[in-house]
C-alpha cells in the first residue's frame, strides 16, 4: 500500500487513534507495549483485503466518532453530544490470565466461547459496543428534557457481560456457579444459605467487597442499585476470584425464593399487595431488583428443582412481573433431575412445572425446559474435586449430561451475546423515546393550538372594543359612552379569559385521559394501526402510563416542544445506524452484505 496514504490515515486527527487501537487489537497487543506502527503483514491484512474483517474495520473507521473528551456523535445537534466515558479497568476484552485444567469440558467451553460468533474480532466488538454507547448517550439529554421512558444511567452498562441466576432456594444455583467457575466460591446447601445478591468477577487475586463498595465502584457498573435503598445495598456483595474459568464475564447469584407466612397466598397475594408487600417481605423491592439485573444481563437462568417444581408463588410472580419480555435470553432449567428414581416421579414433577408455568406464560406454546443435573462428588475422592461418577447409571443420564452441556454452552456465550443485547437495547430505547416524543408532541401541539385560539379571541375582543372607543372619541361621542365601551371591553376580555382558562384546563384533562392518548397514538401511527403491528402496540403499552405521568407532572403549557430535526435524528438511528451495527455484528452468511 502507498505509505503516504497510510501515513495520512494514521495521522488523521479524526480517526488516527481509532485506527491505531484497531490495529493493536488485530495484532493482539496493547497500545502501551506495541510500537507506533503495525507490521507490514498487519498493514496488508488491514488495508489490502487479506483479512476477513477488512471491510468491517473500514466501515467502522469511516463512521466512528472522534475520541475526544467531548464526543460529537453522528448527528451534530445540540442534544446529541456527550462527554466521552473512558473504558473501565474491568475490560472483558483483556481477561486476566489464569491456569485452566486441560480436560474435555474446558475445550468445549473454549470452543463455545471463541468459536461461536467468531466471524467478528474482539476489536470490532469493542468498536461496536463503543458506538452503541455513544449513540445511547446522545439520546439521553433529549430523554431528560422530555421526561422520557428511559431510566437514568440506562446508557451505562456493566463493564463485563454477566450471567444472572434466579430461582427457588435449593435449586442448585450456587452449585451451578461453582461448576462453571471450576472452584468452590458459593456456599451450597439444602436450606437457604445466602440472602445476598453476589457478583462474582474474574480478577488477578481473591478479594471480597461489601455492598456499599460494589455500588460505589464507578467502573464495574452496578451503581444503579442504589435506587432500591440501603437495605439492598447492604445485601449485596462482590467476590473477585482468580483462577476461574469465566475469564471474560461475571456471574450474579441471587437469594433463593421462598414463600414466607406473610405471603402465604403466593403469587396472587404478592400481586394484590402491590410493591408494599414486596418491601415488607425482604426490606426492598425484590421484583424490581430482579428486573434491574435481568434487563442488564446477557443470559438469565431461572432454576427449579424436583422438590418445588414451580410451586413457589414468589418464583412465578418473578417470572410474570420481572422477567417478562426477556424470552430471548431466558433459560428455564429443571435441575437435579438425577434425583428421580422412577419415571413416574419425573413425569409428575415435569408436568407440575409445565402446569404452573402455563399460569404465568400467556402463550399456548411453553418455552424449552432444560432438564439437567450436575456431577456429584465421588465418595472415594478425598480432594473434593468433581468426579465423572454420577448418582445413577451413565446411560440413563446421557441426555441430562447433554442438556447440561447445552446450558453451559449458552452461559459461555455471554460475551458474544453482549454485542447483540447492547444493539437490541439501543434499538428498544430509541423506539421508546421516539414514540414518546411523537405522541407527546401531538398532544402538546393540540393544547398549544387551543391556547392560541383563546388568546386570539381575547385579543380580538380588546381590539374591537378599543377601536369602537377610538371611533367614538374621533366623532365626538360623549365621554360617558366611550368610557362605557372601554369598561365593557375590559370586563368582557377578563370574563372571556376566565372562561377560556377554565375550558382550557378541562381540555388539558381531556387530552391527558387514556382514551385521548390512545387516540393520539392512532393519529400519529395510522399505518402501524392499520396493519395491526403488534410491535408498535407493545411499545405503546409500555410508554402510555409513563407518558401520561410525565405530561401531567410537567403540564402541557410548560412541556417542551420537540423539533422535527430531533425526530428525524431518532428515525435516522432506526433506519441507518442500528441496521449498520446489526450488519457489522451479524455472522457472515449468503444473504449478508458484509
Amino acid at each position: 500500500m502507498n505509505m503516504m496514504k497510510y501515513g495520512n490515515l494514521i495521522c488523521n486527527p479524526g480517526g488516527g487513534r481509532f485506527l491505531r487501537s484497531i490495529i493493536f487489537r488485530v495484532r493482539g497487543a496493547s497500545p502501551l507495549t506495541s510500537p507506533l506502527l503495525p507490521s507490514s503483514t498487519a498493514r496488508r491484512s488491514l488495508y489490502c483485503g487479506t483479512s476477513s474483517h477488512c471491510s468491517t474495520l473500514s466501515k467502522l473507521s469511516k463512521s466512528s466518532c472522534s475520541r475526544s473528551r467531548d464526543v460529537r456523535c453522528f448527528h451534530k445537534r445540540r442534544y446529541f453530544s456527550t462527554p466521552f466515558r473512558y473504558s473501565s479497568t474491568w475490560n472483558w476484552s483483556k481477561p486476566f490470565p489464569s491456569p485452566s485444567p486441560n480436560n474435555d469440558r474446558d475445550k468445549k467451553n473454549d470452543e463455545a466461547n471463541d468459536g461461536d460468533g467468531g466471524n467478528i474480532s474482539s476489536g470490532v466488538q469493542q468498536s461496536i459496543l463503543s458506538r452503541c454507547s455513544d449513540l445511547h448517550s446522545s439520546i439521553m439529554p433529549l430523554n431528560s428534557q422530555l421526561r422520557g421512558p428511559l431510566a437514568k444511567n440506562s446508557d451505562r452498562g456493566t463493564s463485563l457481560p454477566f450471567v444472572f441466576l434466579v430461582g427457588n432456594h435449593s435449586s442448585g444455583k450456587s452449585s451451578f456457579v461453582n461448576y462453571v467457575l471450576g472452584r468452590p466460591v458459593q456456599t451450597a446447601g439444602v436450606a437457604p444459605t445466602d440472602d445476598c445478591f453476589t457478583v462474582i468477577a474474574p480478577g488477578p487475586r481473591d478479594v471480597d467487597q461489601d455492598g456499599p463498595a460494589l455500588v460505589g465502584d464507578p467502573d464495574i457498573g452496578f451503581e444503579g442499585l442504589r435506587q432500591f435503598g440501603p437495605t439492598l445495598v447492604h445485601h449485596a456483595q462482590l467476590k473477585v476470584r482468580a483462577g476461574i474459568r469465566n475469564e471474560n464475564f461475571m456471574m450474579v447469584d441471587s437469594p433463593g425464593m421462598i414463600d414466607s407466612p406473610v405471603s402465604s397466598g403466593g403469587m396472587s397475594a404478592g400481586h394484590a399487595g402491590g410493591s408494599g408487600g414486596n418491601i415488607m417481605d425482604r426490606g426492598y423491592d425484590f421484583q424490581g431488583v430482579v428486573r434491574w439485573f435481568a434487563e442488564r444481563a446477557d443470559v438469565v437462568l431461572l432454576m427449579f428443582d424436583p422438590d418445588k417444581p414451580g410451586t413457589t408463588g414468589e418464583t412465578l410472580s418473578i417470572l410474570l412481573h420481572s422477567l417478562g419480555g426477556m424470552d430471548h435470553k431466558l433459560l428455564i432449567v429443571l435441575n437435579k433431575a438425577d434425583q428421580f428414581k422412577k419415571i413416574h416421579d419425573f413425569a409428575r414433577a415435569y408436568g407440575s412445572l409445565c402446569w404452573n408455568l402455563s399460569k404465568v406464560i400467556p402463550r399456548k406454546d411453553l418455552p424449552r425446559i432444560f432438564t439437567m443435573c450436575l456431577p456429584v462428588k465421588n465418595e472415594d475422592n478425598s480432594t473434593g474435586d468433581l468426579s465423572t461418577t454420577e448418582a445413577l447409571d451413565q446411560r440413563a443420564l446421557a441426555d441430562l449430561h447433554q442438556t447440561r452441556d447445552d446450558v453451559l454452552t449458552e452461559v459461555m456465550k455471554a460475551p458474544k451475546r453482549r454485542v447483540d443485547n447492547v444493539i437490541t437495547n439501543l434499538h428498544d430505547s430509541v423506539h421508546l423515546l421516539l414514540m414518546h416524543a411523537v405522541v407527546a408532541e401531538d398532544v402538546r401541539s393540540r393544547y398549544s393550538k387551543r391556547h392560541w385560539e383563546n388568546r386570539i379571541q381575547e385579543l380580538s375582543s380588546v381590539v374591537v372594543g378599543m377601536g369602537l372607543a377610538g371611533l367614538g372619541m374621533h366623532f365626538g361621542v360623549p365621554p360617558q359612552f366611550t368610557g362605557g365601551i372601554v369598561a365593557a371591553t375590559v370586563l368582557g376580555a377578563g370574563g372571556m379569559h376566565w372562561f377560556n382558562s377554565s375550558q382550557l384546563k378541562h381540555f388539558e384533562e381531556q387530552l391527558l385521559s387514556s382514551e385521548e392518548l390512545s387516540a393520539s397514538f392512532q393519529r400519529t401511527h395510522p399505518q402501524e394501526v392499520n396493519d395491526a403491528d403488534e410491535f408498535y402496540a407493545s411499545v405503546w403499552q409500555r410508554i402510555r402510563d409513563p407518558l401520561r405521568l410525565s405530561l401531567w407532572r410537567t403540564g402541557l403549557a410548560d412541556f417542551p416542544a420537540v423539533t422535527k430535526g430531533e425526530m428525524r435524528d431518532l428515525q435516522r438511528m432506526l433506519d441507518d445506524d442500528i441496521p449498520e451495527l446489526r450488519r457489522l455484528a451479524s455472522p457472515s452468511h449468503h444473504g449478508s452484505t458484509k
